[in-house]
Formats: C-alpha cells, structure tokens, sequence
C-alpha cells in the first residue's frame, strides 16, 4: 500500500493524561496494554516521522465542562464510567494532552468530542475533506470504542482507513485483541507503526 503524505491524516484519539499517566482516571485500567503494546513510544515514533513527511497530525481529545451537563443526566455504560471517575474535566490536568504528544505548531486540535465516535460531534469531517484527506490513521484509546467508533464512521464515509495497532490500547487484553481480529480487518487495514512508516 502506497500511502501519500499529502492527502494522509493521523488521528490521535484521547492521548490525554487520564489514560495515559500515572494518576489518571483510567490509567490503572488500561496500563497493561499500553505496556504489552508500547503504544506511546509507538506513536511518538509514527508521528515524528508523518510530520517530517508532511503527514496531517489531528488531535482528538474528548472533555466536557464540570458537571458533565453535554451528556444525559442518567448516563450509563462507558460514559457513566466517565462521570464517576470525574475524568476528562475541560481545564483539568485529567483532560490535558499527554506532553509527549502534545500538539505542535500546525497540528490540529479537533475541538467538541463528547462522546465516542470522533466524527459525531466535532467537525473532523469537514476538516478532512477541506484539506483534501483521503486516507486517515487512527491510535489511542480505547481500542475496542472510541478508536472502533471512529474507524467505523470513517469507513462509512468513504476514507481508507488504517488502524496502527500498535498504537491503541483497551481496558483487558481479551478485549484489546478481539478488536483486532474480529473488527479491526472489516472496517480498516490494520498496520503496525513501523509498516506505516516504511510506507511513507
């Protein structure tokens, strides 16, 4: 697969310090995956060679204001587990990027994630689009939701998706690993960090 920095995208989904730090809301939760994958070496692996490629760095940090009040009173499933961790408050270190990823002069910082699906309450779309984007790159968390979520729409949509799955990371193993390979090769063309970046 010949991949043309031009018209190429990667974008990282919630590299924000409740997941990724020491301390984080859900740190202890996905630690162990992120260790077994080196998600974070990784990523700063792949994105330091996009960007000398000339690759678009997207951002995608999800946060919501204090008191949750975008989302339904009675949340339940994932986003419950949000509220009660009091994770990824808009100002809090929580909500923060990650420094080692942290947005450098020309990436952009998609702005409006609320909920799983990257593309469903944030203008990713129109950006892409805007800039000529065919191809998109996806890593961060979680493998099996929001990272799903978001290469699923982006199939729908008409992108060619690639999944760098060595660079995403779930709540156990056994869910991590389903992803990849049940879900991963029906909606994506799942890729190492260092095959995409060979392919540059």
């Amino acid at each position: 697969m010949t991949i043309d920095p031009a018209t190429t995208a990667i974008v990282l989904i919630e590299y924000q310090n409740d997941f990724v730090s020491e301390g984080g809301a859900f740190h202890g939760a996905v630690q162990a995956v992120m260790d077994k994958t080196d998600m974070i070496a990784n990523t700063h692996r792949v994105v330091a060679a996009a960007r000398e490629a000339g690759v678009t760095i997207v951002h995608a940090p999800i946060t919501f204001a204090p008191g949750y009040n975008e989302i339904t009173s009675h949340p339940y499933g994932i986003l419950k587990g949000v509220v009660d961790g009091n994770a990824f408050v808009k100002g809090g270190w929580g909500a923060q990027i990650v420094d080692e990823l942290a947005p450098q002069p020309g990436d952009i910082v998609v702005e409006g994630k609320r909920g799983l699906d990257t593309f469903a309450s944030t203008n990713l779309d129109f950006i892409l689009r805007s800039k000529g984007i065919t191809t998109i790159a996806l890593g961060g968390f979680l493998t099996n939701c929001c990272v799903e979520s978001t290469m699923r729409t982006g199939y729908e949509h008409g992108y060619r998706v690639i999944t760098l799955q060595d660079c995403v990371a779930a709540a156990s193993q056994e869910e991590h690993d389903n992803a990849l390979k049940y879900d991963y090769p029906m909606f994506s063309t799942p890729m190492s960090a260092a095959d995409f970046t060979a392919q540059l």
